[in-house]
This record gives C-alpha cells, structure tokens and sequence, in this order.
C-alpha cells in the first residue's frame, strides 16, 4: 500500500506535461518511479517526497484546483488530503526513507566491479548492527520526526483507530478477555508496521552475511592477492582443492585443484605487490602471458 501511494503520486504527475510544470514549480526533487528490480529506484522516490512533502502536497491541491478531468482531480485531491494528510503515512515515509537509504549504500558497494568479498562481509555486518539498534530506537526517532512534520503541514499527529473487526465466537471457546488486550493505534502500528519490515530485513541480511562467509571460504583466497600471497604453499593447495570440490558436480569439475595450484604457485612469486583487486590480477596476469617474461615462463613451466 505504501509503495502504491508513492507510485500514484508519481504516476498523476508523469502523465501530463502541465501537471508536470506544476510540481517542477514547486519542489526541487523531481519524484522518480518506482522500480520493481532496483531498490535504488525506491529510495530516490520516497527521498523525493520526505523531504518535500509539503511542496508536493501543495502540487496536488493546485491539480485538484485547476484540471480539467474531473478524475484526476478527484485523485489528486485524495492523496493531498488523505495520504499525505495521513499521520500513519508520515511515520511510514521517514521510516523507509531510513531503512532505504542504508540499504541503499551497501547495495551499491555489492554491486561494484571491485567489490571484496571480505569487506562485503564486513559492509553486511556494520548493516545488521545497524538494523539491531535501528528496532530499538528507530520508531520514536522517526515517530518525533513524523511530529514535526506533521506541525509543519498542518496534520493532527495522532494515529486513527482503526475499527477492529471481529469474528463470531463459539460458547465453548474461553472469553477471558485478560489475554486479548487490544494494543493502542500506535503500539499497534509499532508492532505490525515497524518491527515487521524491520525483523524482515535482519533476517533477510542474516541469511546474505551466511552466503558472504560461504563464498569467502571457497573463493576468498582469490579476491585479493595480499590473502593470496600470504598463503604459504599448503594453504594455497588446500584452497585449490577445496575450490575444486565446491565445484564439483558427480566426478566432473571445472578445475583441477591441483593444476590451480601450481599456476598460482607460479604466478605468486611474480605478482607486484601493488596489483591488489582479483580484476587487477586477472589483467596482470593476462599482460604477463603475451609478454617476452611470460612466454619464458611458460616454456619453463
């Protein structure tokens, strides 16, 4: 439902250049669509509207005012008044706004071309602490954030009651009332709103902090030669070996462990110092093959 309403916010602006020029006359960030394969693209939408809630709601009422499809007027309207005059929807923003924009800058780490598996674990790690005291301060921390955006656009503070529905009862059923104490809008929201995406995430970078330490295991040797080159020979070989089993699939491998390690055996004593990342050593390496040395080596080899 969130992420619906930061979409229809966009979506009554994209598709008409006039209502386009009302809300570039009013905001500095222009609103971006959502995307369903890049988070990226989530945080910059709901970045666009949390720190421009205001100007954007004021974009709204102006399309309300002087459209002419009395659709669109209706719509804009709606979201003006009800969704962003919605305090529940106020807490909401700024807490994904907070979650986003965390997630946001691992996610662009992991996704670089010289990205470290070992730092990646490390990235993953600060993520999770981040997350575990997030749950603890997090919802009054965006609850008196929420507040001062809500005195700012005119917006009661206060989440509504909603109405909760209840089922038929059976009379043998126990009606002892003492264990279903209704929780107040706000704990409520605290509960199955905040912890809920919260809790989701934890689990979500708990079970990626596994899969890191897995491939760091197998293929950490690899990902930088200062690892690489302080292995001493048994370790190098071990490596290889256990690279090859991981790769294994019945009795067929892509490699042979043992033949790895004697080319890594090999290339170890040449590598500088100063090739450092595995796309480095890669280029090196490939550099080093054409090369007059790397042909004597080969030969030797």
């Amino acid at each position: 439902d969130f992420f619906g309403v930061i979409q229809r916010i966009y979506t009554i602006f994209s598709c008409s250049t006039k209502r386009w020029q009302i809300l570039k006359e009013n905001v500095g960030l222009t609103l971006k669509s959502l995307s369903s394969t890049r988070w990226e693209s989530r945080g910059d939408s709901v970045k666009a509207i949390r720190f421009q809630m205001s100007d954007i709601r004021e974009a709204l009422l102006q399309v309300a005012d002087i459209d002419n499809d009395s659709k669109v007027k209706s719509e804009a309207k709606s979201l003006a008044m009800n969704e962003l005059g919605d305090f529940e929807f106020l807490v909401a923003i700024i807490i994904w706004y907070e979650i986003l924009h965390a997630v946001n800058i691992v996610s662009k780490f992991l996704q670089s071309k010289d990205m470290l598996v070992d730092v990646a674990i490390e990235k993953i790690k600060g993520l999770i602490s981040f997350f575990e005291s997030y749950r603890e301060t997090g919802f009054n921390d965006a609850l008196n954030s929420a507040k001062e955006l809500a005195f700012e656009m005119n917006v009661d503070p206060v989440f509504p009651q909603k109405r909760e529905i209840r089922r038929k009862r059976f009379f043998e059923e126990n009606l002892d009332s003492s264990s279903s104490t209704p929780l107040s809008a706000e704990e409520k929201f605290r509960v199955d709103y905040f912890l809920n995406i919260v809790d989701q995430a934890l689990s979500s970078l708990n079970r990626r902090f596994e899969e890191y330490k897995n491939y760091e295991n197998i293929f950490g040797f690899l990902f930088t030669s200062n690892k690489f080159k302080s292995l001493d020979d048994k370790s190098l070989k071990n490596s290889c070996v256990q690279l090859e089993n991981a790769l294994k699939n019945d009795e067929l491998s892509d490699i042979d462990g043992n033949d790895l390690y004697m080319e890594l055996k090999l290339l170890r004593d040449f590598l500088p110092a100063d090739i450092v990342g595995a796309t480095n050593v890669l280029k090196y390496s490939k550099d080093l093959i054409v090369s007059p040395m790397g042909l004597l080596l080969i030969e030797f080899y």
